[in-house]
């Protein structure tokens, strides 16, 4: 998995983050409006687990390469 990450171009994951991470633009990006509903305690549908993991992929995808390529190689 981590040779996989580490094929990704960083600026491919940097754009994903700029666009699909952050869709819609307006009224609200739906990762921030559902991490919203989660601490607010709002009950969640299945179609809302989807999105937030559709939307938050590329952000978990760019963290774990960052996180990859910080750490020392042993």
């Amino acid at each position: 998995m981590k040779t996989a990450i580490l094929k990704i171009p960083t600026m491919a994951l940097v754009f994903a983050c700029a666009t699909l991470g952050l869709a819609p633009f307006t009224p609200m990006p739906h990762l921030l409006e559902k991490m919203g509903m989660i601490v607010a305690g709002s009950p969640l549908k299945p179609i809302d687990y989807f999105d937030m993991a559709f939307h938050g992929l590329p952000w978990i995808l760019l963290a774990l390469k960052l996180y990859f390529l910080a750490t020392p190689k042993h």
